[in-house]
């Protein structure tokens, strides 16, 4: 594990990967012959909290002990996750979209690429409201906690449960590309964006891990120490269920991707539309998917449909 005497050079040069996170503490290079402590006391970074976030990065679970936990700064903890929010929002996604379009052939004719860059948008607008609900709800909720006022209605556990890992739509994106994607004039670019994708998926990943291993943690334990009053809080909102979707729901997802309307496939399954509707709204919110575009593309990644069956109007 890291300690706080190790040399700083050491430390990067052993994992690379973590130059995002020393950026992510507003720790800036030319770190010389200094010690870990001695830098992050240079940019006025909590030392065991540093720590705490790089073992975990390099260890996993295991260095998410009890103990580790008791030693984290929240307020430190929860700047570095503000920061990871700023860096993906305005940064990381941005940057891969510039790229994708660079990569591909962006016109309606080109029914993979058309799909692609649709639902990347649509993507980035999930990740973007995903993590403005961080920032306004659950960092707000913290610090509040942190000032001793009133945070009756909320628990931090509230958003342990629903908190799902935003990177799986991006294993979505990759996994059409590489099975669907053909016509590239430049294929050296794609791969380019491609392997950006991959290392965008693992960072989210982590970053997630990350939320949930530490930040939850230890504002539970603010909690308990601020004696909390945890009477009338409101329920957690449940997360969209994940589980696979029933035959008949797949065989709804069928007919929407290709173009049918409501009453049509109503029509064709003897059912009502209004059965229809019902089985939509279940089935966009098992999915967390909010378009057809996006149903799109997970009817195709999971053999519900081929490409040459979908309807690309937009039904």
């Amino acid at each position: 594990m890291y300690k706080e005497q190790d040399k700083m050079f050491d430390v990067i040069c052993g994992d690379f990967h973590l130059l995002q996170m020393m950026s992510r503490f507003g720790i800036s290079l030319g770190v010389g012959e200094k010690s870990v402590r001695e830098v992050c006391d240079q940019h006025e970074v909590h030392v065991p909290t540093f720590l705490a976030v790089a073992n975990y990065l390099k260890l996993g679970h295991e260095a998410a002990t009890t103990a580790v936990i008791d030693t984290i700064s929240v307020p430190a903890l929860m700047a570095y996750l503000r920061q990871a929010h700023t860096y993906f929002l305005n940064f990381q996604l941005p940057n891969i979209r510039r790229k994708l379009i660079g990569s591909i052939d962006c016109s309606t004719a080109n029914e993979v690429s058309y799909l692609v860059l649709k639902f990347y948008d649509e993507y980035m607008g999930d990740v973007r409201k995903h993590m403005e609900y961080e920032n306004r709800k659950v960092f707000a909720y913290v610090d509040r906690l942190l000032q001793g006022e009133s945070t009756k209605g909320f628990e931090i556990k509230q958003f342990a449960k629903s908190h799902i890992g935003v990177d799986k739509k991006l294993q979505e994106l990759k996994n059409l590309i590489i099975k669907y994607y053909k016509g590239s004039d430049s294929v050296e670019m794609l791969n380019t964006v491609l392997f950006d994708i991959f290392t965008c998926e693992e960072d989210l990943r982590q970053h997630c891990h990350v939320e949930d291993d530490l930040f939850v943690p230890a504002v539970q334990r603010l909690e308990v120490t601020a004696d909390f009053n945890h009477e009338g809080a409101q329920p957690a909102e449940e997360a969209p269920s994940a589980d696979v979707l029933s035959e008949r729901e797949r065989e709804i997802v069928g007919h929407i991707v290709r173009g049918l309307s409501n009453k049509e496939v109503a029509d064709k399954l003897f059912i009502s539309v209004n059965t229809v509707l019902t089985h939509r709204k279940n089935i966009f919110r098992k999915l967390d998917i909010h378009s057809v575009s996006g149903l799109t593309i997970y009817a195709i990644v999971n053999g519900i449909v081929k490409l040459e069956e979908v309807s690309l109007d937009g039904k």
